[in-house]
């Protein structure tokens, strides 16, 4: 004999049978039954039937906070809908009753649905002609509120929440179906943890926040009152209104239920009755512009956070999808920024170059053997604001075209779609360093006329020879015989496209994609491929263009004696539940490093570093003067690095290092290029690494560079 599929009175006669539901449920169920459509009895039963029997539940959407590297400074949150999940016994026990007492007095009595609920909301809107009563109970509303959560198509999310009998009729279903699975304390969490306060508050701990700037289990009861009030019409009863009537009638509504339930005694209801409505409203941050006022210049640093997460595979199949996870995905993150480097680098930045200046002047700070990013400073505001922004500095431009000063959000340091600046000399480190691979010694030695003739062919110009191109020195005191020591100390032009010609452009083209520079101007990606890069002699003197970032990747490397790290914002990344977040078996906030240089080759590059800062080679001599011999003055400790100005003095930057740290600083105009910075800010980036080096450094070691070994020096 053939099994006949039970009817919807059969499903329901099964579920009587096993204590489910009473009688006066059943009958209840005929309100919501025979008004689905019009369509009569069977028509019900099919649509009943056709419903899911168990309630999918997906993770609610959390709020991501975001910390400076003390794992205590708040930096900023990422959220859609504000919300952090805490468990019960973390709530005070008046919101708990506040809500069961507003909300669904019977709670504790039911099995997901109120027989004596749904019987009078029935014959209250049969008398109305309409829905006047809802008969929902706190399981019932939780079930709505998984199901918005967990709606994927925005014909979902309206069947979740929209008011029809067919919606009531799926919410009792899986009401009793989750009053079977989970505990009334397990459903009382997961509805304060869902529901919806107003002002972008989701769940009870977004909520104390907002409205008391305070935690869950710190409410009084005339805060938890006032809060339970809000679920049933947020903004009906909104107390951040001028009007508090509304809210403090709702408010005292709850707290006369709680009476009735016994939750509080009559002294107390009356006297909380009588208290006034005192807020502390909180407005959360969200993103990068919400980064306190008093920690604003970490608005870059984080900007450049939220770009680094974005090409993260681990959160996502695009930058799309990364980014919605991080609003999503309720992580805890301790970034790498130290706020004590940091403030230092802003201190000597904003001293030699104010925020209302047109040129930017900017500093990095990395640490060598991890590639964390300790600090991103410039002069400027991480804002959005740019009424009183000063007149760009292009006089091309529309008399009324404001300039990115001293407001702006562009990542002037690193990260997003800028191209960066002209690197100018610092870009002779990459041809050094082809040609030491290449086992060419320090000791190689080239007579660097005053302006050379090369090899390279160029466009016509003003360091062309008819179809050469011939560069120049910045001086006639560099003419003579130079070896990598003095020819990298004193900045020598000529000697180093003699070098370069001898290892080949591209090998130092190569060098610097190795060490983590990345082409993005239509010109530089041309010019830096295979067909172009052989010819691209003026490459060795910096007219590509790269970011602050990347430089100051570039000589932390040698300072961790050729380990390249990937510049890295984060020191952990936490999931919801407290695991740290991982990625194909390795943590995402561990550093990612591999040997990129040899020891020898790295130690050889810093041993001619040296002559620049006035410390001085250990294995070759510098000759009578280097480029930036302030730097080890002012420092007072073993140090190495790079100066790089560009012709004309468009930029300035300087690029120093030690064992422990690296940093790069820069001056230039980001809204014009032509702008010349001029000589007068020449020194300026030189100074402001050698002083905040200083400071970060006070009271550590003073750690030696060591030497290379004869292979390279002669």
């Amino acid at each position: 004999m053939t099994s006949r599929p039970l009817t919807v009175v059969g499903r329901v006669a099964l579920l009587i049978r096993a204590g489910l539901i009473s009688g006066l449920v059943l009958a209840g169920l005929s309100y919501p039954l025979a008004a689905l459509g019009g369509m009569g009895v069977k028509a019900g039963t099919e649509a009943l039937e056709a419903m899911p029997e168990e309630l999918t539940e997906v993770p609610t959407a959390q709020t991501t906070y975001v910390y400076a590297s003390d794992g205590k400074t708040l930096l900023t949150m990422f959220y859609e809908e504000h919300r952090k999940q805490i468990p019960l016994k973390q709530m005070s026990p008046y919101i708990t009753k506040a809500i069961v007492a507003s909300e669904d007095s019977r709670f504790y009595e039911h099995n997901g649905v109120d027989a004596k609920g749904v019987a009078r909301a029935f014959v209250a809107n049969q008398k109305a002609g309409g829905v006047s009563q809802g008969a929902s109970t706190l399981t019932m509303q939780y079930v709505r509120m998984a199901l918005r959560d967990s709606a994927k198509t925005p014909k979902e999310a309206l069947e979740a929440t929209e008011q029809t009998a067919a919606r009531k009729l799926r919410e009792m279903r899986l009401a009793i179906e989750v009053e079977q699975r989970l505990s009334k304390e397990q459903i009382l969490e997961r509805y304060l943890n869902a529901a919806y306060f107003g002002h972008r508050a989701y769940g009870i701990f977004a909520a104390s926040q907002v409205f008391f700037s305070k935690t869950p289990n710190n409410l009084t009861l005339t805060e938890a009152a006032l809060l339970a009030g809000l679920v049933k019409a947020p903004s009906a009863y909104d107390p951040a209104t001028k009007d508090q009537r509304a809210a403090k009638q709702r408010r005292n509504y709850v707290i006369d239920q709680m009476l009735k339930i016994g939750a509080v005694t009559r002294a107390q209801a009356v006297a909380a009755k009588k208290a006034k409505i005192k807020l502390r409203l909180t407005v959360p941050p969200n993103d990068c512009v919400s980064v306190p006022r008093v920690h604003n210049d970490w608005g870059f640093f984080c900007d450049y956070f939220k770009s680094w997460w974005r090409e993260q595979p681990a959160f996502g199949r695009n930058p799309q999808e990364r980014e919605e996870n991080l609003r999503r995905g309720g992580y805890r993150i301790v970034t790498s920024i130290d706020p004590t480097i940091q403030a230092y680098a802003m201190e000597h930045v904003l001293d030699k170059e104010r925020r209302t200046s047109p040129f930017a002047h900017g500093q990095v700070v990395i640490q060598p053997g991890t590639g964390r990013v300790l600090s991103m400073a410039v002069n400027r505001r991480y804002s959005l604001d740019q009424e009183n922004n000063g007149r760009h500095s292009d006089w091309r431009q529309d008399r009324d075209t404001k300039g990115n000063y001293p407001n702006t959000v562009n990542p002037l340091l690193g990260g997003g779609d800028m191209a960066g600046y002209q690197a100018g000399s610092t870009f002779k480190i990459f041809t050094m360093l082809a040609a030491l691979e290449a086992k060419m010694p320090l000791s190689t030695s080239f007579y660097a006329p005053e302006r050379y003739y090369s090899r390279y062919i160029t466009a016509p110009g003003p360091a062309t020879c008819g179809t050469h191109w011939c560069p120049k020195n910045s001086s006639k005191s560099m003419t003579g015989r130079q070896t990598m020591w003095t020819g990298f100390g004193k900045s020598v032009n000529t000697y180093f496209v003699q070098l370069e010609e001898q290892v080949g452009a591209d090998k130092a083209i190569k060098m610097a994609e190795r060490l983590g520079l990345r082409w993005r101007t239509p010109v530089d990606k041309r010019l830096a491929t295979p067909e172009h890069a052989a010819g691209w002699g003026a490459f060795t003197l910096g007219v590509s263009d790269a970011t602050p970032v990347e430089m100051a990747n570039v000589f932390a490397t040698l300072a961790a004696e050729g380990m390249y790290c990937e510049p890295l914002p984060v020191l952990s990344i936490r999931n919801q539940d407290g695991s740290h977040a991982v990625h194909a078996g390795k943590l995402i906030g561990a550093p990612r490093c591999h040997r990129e240089l040899s020891t020898n080759v790295a130690r050889a590059a810093t041993d001619a570093a040296r002559c620049v800062t006035g410390y001085g080679a250990a294995r070759g001599s510098c000759g009578s003067w280097g480029t930036s011999e302030m730097v080890h003055a002012v420092l007072g400790r073993p140090v190495a690095g790079k100066s790089g100005t560009t012709d004309g003095n468009k930029t300035a930057w300087f690029s120093g290092y030690t064992p422990q740290l690296a940093a790069c600083a820069f001056v230039a105009d980001p809204d014009n290029p032509e702008h010349l910075v001029g000589t007068g800010r020449g020194t300026m980036s030189k100074f402001t690494v050698a002083q905040t080096l200083r400071d970060a450094l006070k009271g550590e070691p003073k750690l030696k560079f060591t030497p290379p070994s004869d292979k390279l020096v002669w």
